[in-house]
């Protein structure tokens, strides 16, 4: 039986959690009960739990953080000196570690998550979780070396712990770790060839099985798309969705409590089962993108808006945020292909307020976001913004395939400003022999840029050979296109050298893809030069066709053009660092076709 004094805190105790439990909570009473334990002098384990509950709601419920950290850093200290008290002892390292983190004291965090893994052999699942979070302290800092590391721990100590479940977690792990990383190809392949193997011989329940298939399908569209192999990455992105549709049935969904097995060590996930069905809309749009194929890829990135939408109204992870602009991000670009900056330039505006209210997500973000900027400047011709925008993204950015696109478009801009002097201080980084990316989809467009340069310069026999590599490299992975830009300007040249028949063998095509993109600016371009072919040819009927297929384009884009300037969003092309601008309207001159 209870004393007196174990009974007033245990009422005490009891009493928070109905506070806490009530419907609305009442975590001011909540917070002052847990307090009032501490003047009954209880035993050392109570005390630890209690310090822990309160920093846990203090962290949850309010802004007091120093407060919380100050109850966790005492639940730490206290349950270390206590024999068994797992629980406790673990969640409380944990989440100070990760509020160490979150004030960006990693070097704090880190010696906890160490001490804390050091001790927690015998408890599987902590050890696990603790061993995730280390790691991905790591990865945050590019310490890919310590991550990789402790991953490989955690794989070898799964399995030692018939966890096989979370072993193969790990391993994916450690397999999207070394995609990050740009890893050579083989290295990522035979990783992830182990794992699927793993995956499809898992003879554990069929939500885990399907969950593990899921994550391990992810990881091959990503690794296929960072290398630009678009028409390889196809079956299994068909897998994917039919994965994907199948964890939304509802027989799998009234069996989702078992993704959480028997064993203590395999109650882990990767995201919630919400969060793939965003990240698949993602990869989708990538795909469609990079197929050229922008009507597929707004389609599907319009519906992961709408599905990131309805789950932030729940949930604040910031998972979410980072979601939401990536999708604004593809968007915005096929918007500009498209031919509606206006729309683009407004949905930038959005995705600017996404990253300012996120400041953590801002600084991994901010260099897409004046790349788009740039993006939008060339569509509007405002080169002297543009190239503002890129030396911005150029100078924060560390993703190399982001530096290499921005450079290629950069080079646009001193083309199109004959400024050659920059062009050549420019070459040595988007050399397509060279190229210090391993994206395919790139080197293709280092090609296109240099038979641009070319064909600037007069050089047609030149600017074929840059442009037939182009294609070359274009047809065999499907980059639509770039294959509609390259073959277009190939008849620009053949009109040029008076080769009527090979021009319009170059034209008609181009136009067949443009429609199929859809891409306003190349159909544009096209009409254009199909209008002088049939006139050369003496076919006057094609080639009133061709004109008015001209004047159409060419309305519909200089009326977005008009819009898109008189929107106060419009002044975002101005903002490089600073306070976030004021509406402005800026006079532009007319549209051109920026490199996407």
């Amino acid at each position: 039986m209870a004393s007196s004094t174990d009974a007033w805190y245990l009422a005490l105790l009891g009493l928070a959690e109905n506070f806490r439990t009530s419907t609305p909570p009442n975590i001011r009473l909540c917070i002052q009960c847990l307090q009032a334990v501490f003047t009954f002098k209880p035993p050392p384990k109570v005390e630890a739990r209690t310090y822990l509950q309160l920093g846990n709601i203090l962290l949850t419920h309010t802004k007091n953080i120093q407060i919380a950290r100050q109850n966790l850093e005492q639940a730490w200290t206290l349950s270390q000196s206590l024999a068994g008290f797992d629980d406790v002892k673990f969640e409380a390292a944990s989440l100070l570690a990760g509020l160490y983190e979150q004030q960006g004291q990693i070097d704090y965090a880190k010696p906890i998550l160490r001490k804390a893994i050091e001790i927690s052999q015998q408890a599987i699942y902590w050890h696990c979780r603790l061993l995730f979070q280390l790691a991905q302290i790591h990865m945050k800092e590019r310490d890919y070396q310590s991550a990789l590391g402790l991953l490989e721990v955690g794989v070898e100590y799964a399995n030692f712990s018939g966890a096989g479940y979370t072993r193969i977690l790990f391993m994916l792990s450690k397999a999207m770790l070394l995609i990050i990383e740009r890893r050579p190809d083989e290295e990522v392949r035979g990783l992830l060839g182990q794992a699927g193997v793993l995956v499809e011989n898992w003879s554990g329940n069929a939500p885990q099985k399907e969950y593990l298939r899921v994550f391990y399908l992810i990881l091959q569209v990503c690794h296929y798309l960072l290398r630009g192999h678009v028409k390889s990455l196809k079956p299994y992105l068909k897998q994917l969705h039919q994965s994907i549709q199948t964890m939304s049935q509802p027989e799998w969904l009234a069996d989702e409590a078992e993704l959480l097995g028997s064993n203590a060590g395999d109650n882990f996930m990767w995201l919630p089962r919400d969060h793939l069905c965003v990240l698949v809309y993602l990869v989708t749009v990538a795909h469609h993108m990079q197929a050229g194929y922008m009507d597929k890829a707004q389609k599907y990135a319009e519906k992961g808006l709408m599905q990131v939408e309805k789950l932030k109204i729940l949930d604040t992870r910031p998972i979410l945020t980072t979601f939401h602009v990536m999708l604004l991000e593809h968007l915005v670009m096929c918007r500009l292909v498209m031919g509606h900056k206006a729309l683009a330039i407004q949905e930038t505006h959005t995705m600017a307020q996404q990253l300012l209210s996120h400041p953590a997500i801002a600084n991994n973000h901010m260099p897409q976001l004046h790349t788009i900027l740039g993006l939008y400047a060339m569509g509007m011709n405002c080169m002297e913004d543009a190239e503002a925008q890129f030396v911005i993204a150029l100078r924060t950015s560390r993703n190399q395939e982001l530096w290499t696109f921005v450079n290629l478009n950069l080079g646009i801009v001193y083309l199109r400003g004959k400024r050659e002097h920059e062009f050549l201080a420019l070459q040595s980084r988007i050399d397509p022999e060279q190229l210090p990316s391993m994206s395919d989809s790139l080197r293709a467009a280092a090609y296109y840029v240099q038979g641009l340069r070319a064909f600037f310069a007069n050089h047609h026999q030149e600017a074929k050979r840059f442009l037939r590599e182009t294609l070359k490299m274009a047809n065999t992975e499907d980059f639509n296109r770039l294959m509609s830009i390259s073959l277009v300007l190939l008849g620009h040249i053949f009109l040029a050298q008076g080769n009527s028949q090979e021009s319009l063998n170059m034209v008609t095509p181009a136009m067949h893809l443009a429609s199929k993109i859809p891409d306003d600016h190349v159909q544009l371009w096209a009409s254009a030069i199909l209008k002088d072919l049939y006139t050369v040819c003496q076919n006057p009927n094609r080639a009133m066709e061709a004109s008015q297929m001209m004047s159409s384009f060419s309305s519909k884009l200089l009326q977005d053009h008009i819009d898109a300037s008189k929107l106060p969003e419009h002044s975002l092309i101005k903002w490089t660092d600073g306070p976030f601008p004021l509406s402005s309207v800026a006079h532009v001159p007319p549209p051109s076709n920026p490199l996407i």
